[in-house]
């Protein structure tokens, strides 16, 4: 592959890749990006007008055929830009990231809290005065300033919603001062408060899941001795949809007898596309067929309800293994 243009940052050689693949491409790819990611690429693809077709070939060489014809990309950024992200998102949810995008001032102080995690904003302005919150919480979007009074101390959110009511017009000198404030306070106090999420069962079973199997079920014995709950909650996180690969064809013949029509319709709605050929191999082609008519003509369904169906089929699978008349492995890959 040839040499990357070293002078495009890794955020612009991405931002190319999907002003390339065109809107319907790079929505797919956007809707899975956070805000922040959304608002680096956002920013970068903004601020390209023209890129060579040298440039291009460069960073995006499995894509030479699609840009044979192209002297170069020439776009109009801002329309690109709204489009892909109001197609991947949805016109409401877009509209704050847009609006974050192409606002070229004021880049900071309250603006900057826009992007932040509520209880972070809320640990930062604890022991601010009513009237710093009331603006802040006059100066942020609905939803993000109602998810921030609701952490809030009880004295202080009373008194900072009864100024909101009360303000009217703010002048620029109060703004300026209070994006100051913003950056040179409140930011500290925020990143103090700022805690990260790094445990919990799900990464105890992360780790556990690669692990050699004698040492992950001495370890798993060892947790469920201190605590049975917690130790059949991890095992359960070990054991996901996707587990399902690891059974031979025989198993999992096996394990459809035993599952409903109507279950596994909804949880291969939401399943990885290897999992649902797995099954579908695994039936007769008139039960497959029927079954694929009915995943293309089905409505939406809840992402609670594809859960729900598939931990039944999961818990199906575990009784049984159990029972010895499947093999059944967290790895993915199936037990000697």
């Amino acid at each position: 592959m040839p040499e990357l243009n070293p002078t495009l940052k890794s955020v612009e050689q991405a931002a190319v890749v999907l002003m390339a693949l065109g809107e319907s491409h790079a929505a797919e790819i956007l809707r899975h990006l956070d805000p922040r990611e959304l608002h680096k690429i956002g920013v970068a693809m903004a601020s390209m007008t023209n890129v060579t077709r040298h440039q291009i070939s460069e960073i995006i060489h499995t894509f030479n055929e699609e840009v044979r014809n192209q002297s170069a990309l020439t776009v109009d950024s801002e329309s690109y830009i709204r489009g892909v992200l109001t197609r991947a998102l949805g016109r409401e949810k877009a509209k704050g990231i847009l609006e974050h995008i192409f606002d070229t001032e004021g880049q900071s102080g309250v603006d900057s809290l826009k992007w932040m995690d509520a209880s972070a904003i809320a640990g930062g302005l604890r022991e601010e005065h009513p009237q710093v919150v009331a603006l802040v919480l006059a100066s942020l979007q609905t939803d993000q300033a109602a998810q921030i009074v609701g952490l809030l101390p009880s004295p202080l959110r009373d008194e900072a919603l009864l100024r909101v009511a009360i303000l009217d017009e703010i002048p620029s000198g109060a703004l300026e001062e209070l994006n100051e404030l913003i950056e040179k306070q409140v930011m500290r106090n925020i990143n103090a408060a700022a805690t990260s999420k790094i445990g919990g069962p799900k990464r105890a079973a992360e780790i556990l899941g690669r692990l050699d199997a004698m040492i992950e079920g001495e370890i798993l014995d060892k947790i469920k001795e201190t605590d049975a709950d917690l130790g059949t909650t991890i095992e359960d996180l070990m054991v996901v949809f996707e587990n399902l690969l690891g059974l031979s064809d025989r198993d999992m013949q096996t394990l459809l007898r035993e599952i409903s029509s109507e279950t596994l319709l909804v949880a291969l709605r939401g399943a990885d596309e290897a999992v649902r050929n797995k099954i579908l191999s695994n039936m007769s082609r008139r039960a497959a067929d029927l079954l694929r008519d009915d995943l293309e003509a089905m409505p939406p369904v809840k992402l609670s309800d594809v859960e729900a169906a598939q931990k039944d089929i999961l818990s199906t699978a575990k009784r049984l293994a159990e029972a010895g008349e499947i093999t059944l492995s967290s790895k993915g890959d199936q037990l000697v």
